[in-house]
């Protein structure tokens, strides 16, 4: 069964509300993604916040409780806009190369639209904050799913799933996306455009040697 972000997972505004009231929460929302990716969450402050926003200061608690939900309901609203993106490359035609290739560019994407900093600074803001980690890792859950996917169906299309087991295979690249992103954003690439450029060579040879696949005859 497929994780999901639980539908109560983020706070919404109840039924009825003001367009008003939605207009202003989109608003503290935009500019505390823009918060977090300029400054990091040390940085932010409700006054800081709500400048940026160009709202009445006592809007953010009074709409979200304290400033630890607005930042986290940022990373799960950035996150729900990403995994549609994710699922639908994936649910396209094309081979796995052709999709993985797609994703790393994303991963550039991602990295310069600050949402791998977001990710990355929330996940340090619950090592300190108990009852938020439940809801980072169901982001980390979701995106461990779309992996599940992908990674399943096209380590069977290989014909390598008993050699390369699917679990071990997500995991391998939830890390490694992760680390990739921790030393892009601290300045280190030593040796990524060489990993990536193995990976790459690997994936091609098993895409020559998928079963069923037709080989020209040497000549």
């Amino acid at each position: 069964m497929e994780a999901r972000l639980e539908p109560g997972a983020r706070r919404r505004a109840p039924a009825g509300v003001s367009e008003a009231r939605g207009r202003v929460t989109e608003a503290l929302l935009d500019a505390a993604e823009r918060l977090l990716v300029e400054h990091g969450y040390a940085g932010i402050t409700s006054r800081a916040l709500a400048a940026e926003a160009g709202v009445n200061n006592g809007l953010v608690h009074y709409y979200f409780g304290s400033m630890e939900e607005v930042l986290v309901q940022v990373l799960e609203r950035f996150t729900e806009r990403l995994i549609l993106r994710q699922r639908a490359m994936y649910a396209g035609s094309g081979s796995f190369l052709e999709k993985w290739r797609t994703a790393w560019r994303y991963q550039d994407d991602d990295l310069r639209a600050g949402y791998s900093k977001i990710w990355l600074e929330l996940q340090a803001l619950a090592w300190n904050h108990p009852e938020l980690r439940e809801r980072i890792a169901h982001v980390d859950a979701e995106w461990r799913a779309v992996l599940s996917e992908a990674i399943g169906r096209a380590l069977e299309e290989y014909g390598v799933a008993d050699t390369f087991p699917p679990d071990a295979v997500v995991a391998l690249l939830m890390t490694f996306a992760q680390g990739f992103a921790l030393e892009r954003l601290t300045g280190v690439t030593e040796g990524h455009a060489e990993l990536l450029g193995w990976i790459d060579a690997w994936l091609q040879s098993l895409e020559a040697r998928k079963p069923g696949r037709k080989r020209s005859k040497p000549r």
